[in-house]
């Protein structure tokens, strides 16, 4: 038993630390942010993924339970909120940033929920931008109850939306719409403060990523509440704002795709100068959206 157990930790530290900023951040000095977003909703911010946390008469729903080591420092804070139980967990897609917690919550007996996709891709191994093989999660982070288009989870006065969005951030997307609260989860489709990532080996494009927006935008009326996958909470102005940039860089990378350009030479133009400038990002930074955006036109 020792063995396996040991086996059983092994597989789990490969699969949920696979990157080097995950492995080189001391989670023991992570402070959960907790807002407030009315209607017993909450947003919280830690290390990955943001966290939406709905409460319940007789429970609360999240979405996504950023990394592994976050687990015991959520649910210290949910704790704060309420004595219910956590009774699911919601991913919005399949990275380790936003699922690491899966194991953690499930052996507590939440029930893990995602579409389908989101379990074929932690079965199975993704594929990096490299084209090699990652690692398969282990069965404990495999989403217990999965869905293909749309899925509502109910609690005691609570409703939960989730729907599908197709090929944008990945394949197996989900937005988490709070009604009640005016509260939309958009899980990576929707990143502020930074450039998105496309993961366009996994099924990502940004023609996907524009139509998420669009779903996000006729929902919305000036007092709705995103939680975006990174960074600060946001409302429909913000939103619209990042739909532009999206819209902007697609027709841009479509025109230098048309004109044959290779990947070289639409780095060398550097077609997103002025929105690198207004977000302050970083040359590695910039380099990375023109990549996911060049191969998730030129490659479909």
């Amino acid at each position: 038993m020792i063995r396996i157990a040991l086996a059983a930790a092994a597989a789990l530290a490969l699969w949920a630390a696979p990157g080097l900023a995950q492995q080189q951040q001391d989670f023991s000095k992570v402070q959960i942010k907790t807002t407030d977003l009315g209607h017993n909703t909450y947003m919280l911010e830690g290390a990955g993924g943001n966290t939406t946390v709905a409460v319940a008469a007789d429970g609360v729903i999240i979405v996504d339970g950023e990394f592994a080591p976050m687990h015991d420092k959520i649910k210290a804070a949910i704790a704060a909120l309420t004595s219910a139980p956590i009774r699911y967990l919601v991913n919005t897609h399949y990275h380790g940033d936003h699922t690491g917690g899966n194991v953690p919550f499930a052996a507590d007996g939440v029930i893990v929920v995602a579409h389908v996709n989101v379990k074929k891709r932690l079965a199975d191994g993704s594929v990096n931008g490299k084209a090699e093989k990652g690692q398969p999660a282990p069965a404990g982070a495999l989403p217990a109850r999965t869905y293909t288009s749309a899925m509502v989870l109910t609690l005691k006065g609570r409703t939960a939306s989730l729907h599908h969005v197709a090929n944008a951030h990945t394949d197996g997307d989900t937005y988490v719409w709070f009604k009640d609260a005016n509260v939309i989860a958009t899980g990576d489709t929707v990143n502020m403060g930074r450039y998105p990532n496309i993961d366009y080996m996994n099924g990502g494009n940004i023609k996907g990523m524009i139509a998420a927006t669009d779903i996000y935008l006729k929902l919305a009326n000036d007092q709705t509440k995103f939680v975006p996958g990174h960074g600060p909470l946001s409302d429909k102005a913000a939103v619209a704002q990042y739909r532009a940039m999206l819209v902007a860089a697609r027709d841009r990378m479509a025109k230098l795709v048309k004109a044959g350009k290779t990947e070289d030479e639409v780095q060398a133009a550097k077609p997103f100068a002025d929105y690198d400038a207004k977000l302050g990002v970083t040359p590695q930074q910039s380099s990375n959206f023109i990549r996911v955006v060049y191969h998730s036109l030129k490659d479909k």
